[in-house]
């Protein structure tokens, strides 16, 4: 019984070798969302959102923002940086658009998609996979992550989400580097005073992080951002998840995607949301 439970500690990536610094907390059931020490020692406090989200692939203009406030969302996710980000052309993205969308209303959902697992399933992504040392270039990649969401305006106390594509993660070795990654990522980010975020599908990805938060990992995220297509919206009805599991204020549930939606006489592509979690500091 020692011997197995070892061995599943073992493939989860618990018992890896990552560098001699302590966590910053515990299993994600018990991550405060005002935990992360940046280094000037402040503990800046969450700022959390409770409603409907949309996210699309290229930051809107700051005008069809505007116009959108005639939708029923209220916060926007915006892919900030990455590697394996689609559209890596973002002509509005900058520090004086993430302070014109404040002043309207918006509240903003960074997102970075990062290096993806080495069994994800999506073709378009294999390029950019997890290396052979992921501890290493996760934490490369979170530091990455800090200094262009600074660079936006975006202070301490805002969520970073590494947005990891559905993969395989029964697939033992796969599911070891990919969590060793996430960790790295996950523990660069926290160090630096940012909250850590995770964007996966709910039966790839967040299933993984649940799994390991039963069996006791450290440094996973602090927030979780499920993909389950296809079902009624909802924050605690996801079957993968615990009840206490990222709670409170600790979920978004995107529940639908690639959907055209016009307001204000303006047409966009997006996934749609719904969110009880914290969103960006934008100064």
């Amino acid at each position: 019984m020692i011997v197995g439970f070892g061995f599943v500690l073992l493939l989860l990536g618990l018992t890896a070798a990552p560098p001699a610094q302590a966590g910053s907390w515990s299993p994600g059931a018990a991550a405060p969302v005002d935990s992360p020490v940046g280094e000037s020692g402040a503990r800046p406090e969450a700022v959390t959102f409770k409603g409907r989200a949309f996210d699309t692939c290229r930051a809107p203009s700051a005008d069809t923002m505007r116009r959108w406030r005639a939708s029923p969302y209220r916060a926007v996710g915006v892919y900030f940086g990455g590697r394996g980000r689609a559209c890596r052309s973002q002509p509005h993205l900058s520090h004086r658009w993430m302070r014109t969308v404040r002043d309207q209303g918006w509240r903003v959902l960074p997102l970075y998609v990062g290096s993806q697992s080495t069994c994800v399933f999506a073709r378009h992504k294999k390029n950019v996979r997890i290396g052979r040392h992921p501890w290493k270039q996760g934490t490369t990649e979170g530091r990455d992550a800090v200094k262009r969401a600074s660079a936006l305006g975006m202070g301490a106390g805002s969520p970073l989400f590494l947005d990891m594509e559905a993969y395989a993660y029964r697939n033992k070795k796969c599911a070891r580097s990919t969590l060793l990654f996430v960790r790295g990522w996950n523990r660069e980010v926290s160090r630096r005073g940012y909250l850590p975020g995770f964007y996966s599908s709910a039966a790839s990805g967040v299933a993984h992080m649940e799994r390991s938060r039963r069996a006791g990992v450290r440094d996973l995220p602090s927030v979780v951002w499920f993909a389950r297509w296809g079902v009624k919206n909802g924050l605690h009805r996801e079957p993968v998840l615990r009840k206490g599991a990222w709670t409170p204020a600790r979920r978004i549930h995107q529940y639908a995607g690639n959907v055209r939606e016009r307001h204000g006489g303006r047409t966009l592509l997006i996934d749609r949301n719904l969110m009880h979690a914290p969103v960006a500091r934008i100064g």
